[in-house]
Formats: structure tokens, sequence, C-alpha cells
């Protein structure tokens, strides 16, 4: 991943908002969550929403699908992944990770 990439998906992760919506979807699973369910769960308006999600989407980290009249948002766990192993991925290189720290936290990563 490139540092530009990974500076716009945590610039999109920044905002509260779009942090809320993106756990949300997290939280969805693999079926992903509907964008009136979503804007129930969330209590925000369709605008906002949209707003925001156009964002995640901008960045790679929330992909849309439509099932008829209706339009799924999905966490894209492959990018979420990717931009976890970029942050990790120096992890205590220039000194020593503390004890059940850091370390854990890359090999869980991995693993998944």
């Amino acid at each position: 991943m490139k540092i530009d990439d990974a500076a716009a998906r945590l610039e999109a992760l920044g905002n509260p908002t779009r942090l809320r919506i993106y756990r949300a979807l997290v939280r969805a699973g693999e079926e992903g969550m509907a964008v009136g369910r979503l804007q129930d769960r969330l209590g925000i308006a369709a605008s906002t929403l949209s707003h925001h999600l156009k964002a995640l989407v901008s960045v790679g980290l929330v992909t849309q699908t439509r099932e008829s009249t209706t339009l799924i948002c999905h966490a894209n766990y492959p990018m979420m992944r990717g931009l976890i192993e970029y942050m990790l991925a120096e992890c205590c290189v220039e000194g020593t990770c503390p004890p059940g720290g850091l370390a854990n936290a890359i090999k869980a990563v991995k693993a998944a």
C-alpha cells in the first residue's frame, strides 16, 4: 500500500460520523447493511449518510451492491486488513515491542 492511499483511508476514518458508519458495517459482517437500516441505526439524515458513504466508497473502505431497489453497503475487509497491516508493518523495527503488545496484534492480523 502506498503512503498516500493509507493517508486517504485514515483521513476518511478520522471523521467521527464516518468512523461510526464504518464500525457499523464492520460489525454487520459479510452480508453488509442496507442504507435505510444503517440510517435508522445511526440516526443521521439521508443526505448526511450519503455524503459520508461516498467518502468511504471513494477510498475503497466500503463497497455497495444493489439488490432490487435496496442499496447494500459492505465493509471491504481485505482493504481494512491491508490498512492495518500497513500500519503494523514496521512495528518496533527500531526498538523493542512491549510484552504482549503490538507483536501479538501483528500475528493476529496476519493469521486472519
